[in-house]
């Protein structure tokens, strides 16, 4: 039985759960499904699901650990609650981008919200840092050159970076 961390986060699904599950290991490094569970026949006028349908799937995002739950249609994922993937560099904004975005929707300022309505932030390292610097010069060039932009762009946040 795979350890359960303390916290970890629930992802409300209608149906697509597991193929969420599936298609996010894909995306991520260092990631897998790690266990399913399935409804069972008792109760099934309440919860409204096939018995032996999936419940469940737990699964790790580069050692993350998440649930998905398919819960049914009454709740929606908003913006509210987000996933910020940090990146290192161009590269790798280009690739959750990519990937993630493939069939949903381009935000501004690195967000984007998937094919299963989850939204996600792509975000340079070197945004996360210089918001966190003292400099106050500094954080209003890079925070003006972020609001310009869907996609982040690596090169164009350092240029604004060094003034």
């Amino acid at each position: 039985m795979p350890t359960i961390s303390r916290i970890t986060p629930c992802l409300w699904f209608d149906t697509q759960g597991e193929e969420a599950a599936r298609f996010y290991t894909s995306v991520f490094p260092n990631s897998r499904i790690t266990s399913m569970t399935h409804y069972p026949a008792v109760g099934q006028e309440l919860h409204g699901r096939a018995a032996g349908s999936a419940m469940t799937v737990a699964f790790e995002l580069d050692g993350q650990q998440f649930t998905a739950l398919n819960g049914g249609p009454a709740f929606k994922f908003t913006e509210a609650v987000s996933m910020m993937v940090c990146c290192d560099n161009q590269d790798e904004v280009d690739h959750y981008w990519q990937r993630l975005g493939e069939g949903g929707e381009e935000r501004e300022c690195g967000w984007l919200k998937d094919r299963y309505g989850l939204f996600w932030q792509i975000v340079p390292r070197v945004l996360m840092d210089t918001l966190v610097e003292a400099n106050p010069a500094r954080v209003e060039r890079v925070f003006a050159a972020m609001l310009k932009m869907r996609k982040m762009d690596v090169a164009e946040l350092r240029r604004a970076l060094a003034g």
